[in-house]
């Protein structure tokens, strides 16, 4: 991928395929991959039916998915090792839209198209704020790190925003009740 161009399309098996590209229809693909109940192999055919714009031959899915990820990372390549996850992206969404509107100078919101890469522009374009100290505090309490005393304050403060929010399985939500009507002795 050429980092100056904004890609709309994918090449391969001699054919370019139209992809969707504005920053919503990857943020709605993001939000397949967090389902717990879904499969991964679903996850993937979901993600890209969503993403082109029409099916790909399945001896193709291979290098789909190569430019889907690839397309993800902003032309770069994916890393080969997972990170923490420190950015979540539906329950940091507020936050990370206001970041990303200072940046841009503008609500991104109200604007009709935003592609991906122009998005992800922004949002690595974003300095100290909020969203920063939402992930430096996940960084250091991952890593079990001493808090500063204004930082303790603010987590004191905002736990619920800062403790990224665990996605249950429909099946793991069902045993947590069955265990907590037990303990509440209705069970």
């Amino acid at each position: 991928m050429n980092l100056w161009n904004l890609p709309d399309c994918a090449n391969f098996g001699g054919r370019s395929y139209a992809v969707h590209t504005d920053y919503r229809d990857i943020l709605e693909i993001f939000s397949y991959f967090e389902d717990p109940d879904l499969p991964d192999t679903l996850k993937w055919r979901i993600a890209l039916a969503l993403f082109y714009q029409e099916e790909i031959p399945d001896c193709y899915w291979q290098e789909a998915m190569e430019f889907f990820q690839n397309f993800l990372w902003g032309g770069r390549q994916p890393s080969d090792r997972p990170a923490p996850k420190l950015l979540d992206w539906q329950q940091d969404g507020a936050v990370i839209v206001a970041e990303v509107n200072k940046v841009a100078g503008q609500e991104i919101r109200a604007l009709p198209y935003v592609h991906w890469w122009t998005f992800l522009a922004w949002f690595h374009g974003i300095g100290e704020g909020q969203l920063s100290m939402l992930v430096g505090l996940r960084e250091k309490l991952r890593n079990g790190k001493k808090l500063e005393p204004h930082e303790k304050e603010y987590y004191r403060q905002h736990k619920t925003e800062v403790d990224i929010k665990p996605h249950y399985s429909k099946q793991e939500l069902a045993r947590q009740q069955a265990l907590q009507d037990l303990l509440d002795g209705k069970g």
